[in-house]
């Protein structure tokens, strides 16, 4: 059997793909060139369903949700609130698998962002 061999792309919507493009870069440290292309570092990668009715994602409208490996998520956090993001105040601890915190971009997607357990 054919497998995929990992995650080739993420794409949103977006009124101004440009300033979004842009917060993703200045905001978080995407360093993806001029056509999209990013490479990162490596690590694990989570592929999970959730329940249809999850408020876990933030607005119902939000089918997907894109989540973020962080070295240190106090650190990320602090520098996403000291550029005026819209970071949700509380974090989630879960033994054994990481710490996590979420942003709401400009456009109203919610990004979780997860530093594993160990790191």
């Amino acid at each position: 059997m054919e497998r995929v061999l990992g995650i080739g792309g993420y794409f949103l919507r977006a009124a101004d793909p440009a300033a979004l493009g842009a917060w993703y870069r200045e905001c978080l440290g995407l360093d993806a060139d001029g056509d999209g292309l990013w490479h990162q570092e490596t690590g694990p990668t989570v592929f999970a369903a959730f329940e249809s009715g999850t408020d876990y994602f933030g607005s119902r409208a939000q089918q997907v949700m894109l989540n973020f490996r962080v070295r240190d998520l106090d650190a990320m956090l602090a520098q996403l609130r000291a550029k005026g993001a819209d970071v949700s105040d509380g974090t989630q601890d879960m033994a054994g698998v990481g710490r996590f915190g979420w942003v709401t971009d400009p456009e109203g997607n919610r990004v979780e962002l997860w530093q594993p357990a160990g790191s």
